[in-house]
């Protein structure tokens, strides 16, 4: 069968190097997935959940599970910088695309402030550093200038190049993955105890309500984000058809294995002497980090030694990767026309320079804001998964109106594995809360703020059609996701103007969701970019960058 891939084109403005392997890309997903999550999702989750945390641990992988998949297609069929915020672009012109572009920056943009944040929380362990942050781990005195000067350390080591970086990653990586093992490994043999599975609450204290609650709200959905590291770095793979689909999927495969198992080992160590009557009232008193304080409470200080050391390693790694990310987000963007010319500009040695610095600034502010692990959370997994909500939508139109293009990695059942990626996405984020797509929805304004000042002034000279049409849906979409969080136990409207929130039942709500997703999705596919129109988005913004067969 023929396929329709571009040729690369002599001459080209872009000059990202294409030497990453199949190792690297697989590791630059995987060192994003075990950051600061590993360190502190598991003792959230529980407060939240109780020990059927396990449950929301499964729901979380399956859901990001079924993203990974969708996204593993689209990124062996455009393997170009920054994949996921261009993907929306193709399949329905320049206002979906801003808005996806946007939402796909600022969740990487997010990401690196967060492992900071996470460090400095387990720094409190030292008398150095006990000032740097609070009891409760928000940032403190000092502790801001540190976090600055962590994300500085950030974006300087992305200047080194991105061969180097991919070294410098696997080799933090390989530790990153052996230590929680170890740590498993270790708890499992020396202090289980099947009966904390019933202690405390029991094992569903909250309901299905808190299970659902601990998928997006404890840290569940933000320790499985990731996999898509492989796809934006696809303008630097050198075999990107064949090593990003399977980067992207085994990173994720690799990922909810080893968080289900601390779930259920964190449970199982506890000593009885330590499990509260409730169990929104665990902590570890006067030790910083729960897995620490659990492995300094059971007798193996040594080991808590070994995580107070990882609690650096692990999110530095995770905040390299992720600066690196939010740096060819900016290439995509210039390139789309949403943002200034030059936001996308690479030095001589093919480093997106203005993308980094960028990253630095948004960082730093978001210390201002959320100067907090637990509360920054949410944000996050809401923005990440906003983004991988554009996804579903852009593989449904390739699957119609591009079926002969070349497609490395084909996903079994996608016709209706992307509605049901769809359905997922929007449950994550309906299961933050109220609260947080709140804020989301402030950062989604100033966003197209950014957007519109650009077009005003033409400060980009790449032609952004916004195909209004093809985004007749997005409006709907994005005030109906907050309509119905409000309506629910999840929102304020019961408090507003009912005794009973009007979505009362868990059922009521998945069920809203999912009607509301599916007929949203199938409108977009509907007035989805006609054929000609399509390949003219991708002919204009990326064929440079396509690799030749």
């Amino acid at each position: 069968m023929a396929t329709d891939t571009a040729p690369a084109t002599a001459g080209a403005s872009n000059h990202l190097r294409r030497n990453v392997g199949m190792i690297g890309l697989l590791w630059a997903s995987e060192t994003s997935i075990i950051g600061s999550g590993w360190l502190k999702g598991a003792e959230r989750a529980l407060v939240t959940a109780g020990p059927a945390a396990i449950i929301a641990w499964g729901i979380g992988s399956v859901a990001i599970i079924i993203l990974a998949l969708v996204h593993a297609e689209l990124g062996g069929m455009f393997p170009v910088a920054g994949g996921s915020a261009r993907f929306a672009h193709y399949a329905f012109g320049g206002a979906a695309g801003a808005s996806f572009g946007w939402f796909a920056w600022l969740q990487a943009a997010s990401v690196a402030p967060i492992e900071v944040e996470a460090t400095l929380s387990y720094t409190g362990h030292y008398s150095f550093a006990a000032n740097w942050t609070t009891s409760t781990g928000t940032l403190h005195g000092w502790g801001y200038l540190v976090a600055v000067i962590a994300m500085a350390i950030f974006v300087a080591v992305n200047f080194i190049g991105i061969r180097a970086l991919a070294q410098v990653s696997n080799a933090i990586t390989w530790w990153k993955i052996a230590v929680p093992l170890a740590t498993i490994l270790i708890v499992a043999v020396t202090h289980f105890h099947a009966s904390n599975f019933s202690a405390g609450e029991g094992f569903m204290p909250h309901g299905i309500e808190g299970v659902f609650g601990a998928v997006s709200g404890s840290g569940i959905i933000f320790s499985l984000l990731g996999f898509e590291q492989a796809i934006q770095l696809g303008g630097e793979s050198s075999n990107p058809k064949k090593d990003i689909p399977r980067a992207t999927i085994y990173s994720i495969l690799i990922g909810a294995a080893v968080y289900i198992l601390l779930q259920v080992f964190f449970i199982g160590a506890i000593p009885a002497a330590n499990i509260p009557h409730m169990w929104s009232d665990l902590n570890f008193p006067g030790i910083s980090g729960p897995w620490a304080g659990l492995t300094t409470l059971v007798g193996l200080g040594w080991l808590a030694k070994v995580l107070f050391f990882d609690a650096v390693v692990s999110p530095f790694g995770t905040g390299v990767i992720y600066t690196t990310a939010t740096s060819r987000y900016s290439i995509a963007m210039e390139k789309n026309g949403y943002w200034p010319r030059g936001t996308g500009k690479l030095n001589g040695a093919g480093i997106p320079w203005v993308g980094l610095l960028l990253s630095f600034i948004i960082g730093c502010a978001c210390f201002i804001n959320y100067s907090n692990w637990n509360n920054f959370v949410g944000f996050i997994t809401s923005a990440s998964v906003l983004m991988y909500a554009g996804a579903p939508l852009a593989f449904g139109v390739f699957r119609t109106k591009l079926p002969d293009w070349e497609r490395p990695f084909r996903l079994f059942g996608g016709v209706w594995m992307a509605p049901l990626a769809f359905v997922v996405a929007n449950l994550v984020i309906f299961w933050s809360g109220w609260s947080t797509l709140e804020g989301l929805g402030i950062a989604i304004v100033l966003g197209y703020l950014v957007i519109v000042v650009t077009q005003v002034f033409r400060l980009n000279s790449n032609p952004l059609i916004l195909d209004l049409r093809a985004a007749s849906w997005l409006p709907i979409y994005l005030l109906g996701m907050g309509a119905i969080c409000w309506a629910s136990d999840f929102g304020p409207g019961h408090s507003f103007l009912f005794k009973t929130a009007p979505l009362h039942y868990w059922w009521s709500d998945i069920l809203a969701v999912t009607v509301f997703s599916l007929a949203i999705y199938y409108w977009a596919q509907a007035v989805a970019l006609p054929v000609d129109k399509l390949r003219s988005a991708i002919e204009t913004t990326s064929v440079a960058e396509l690799p030749a067969h």
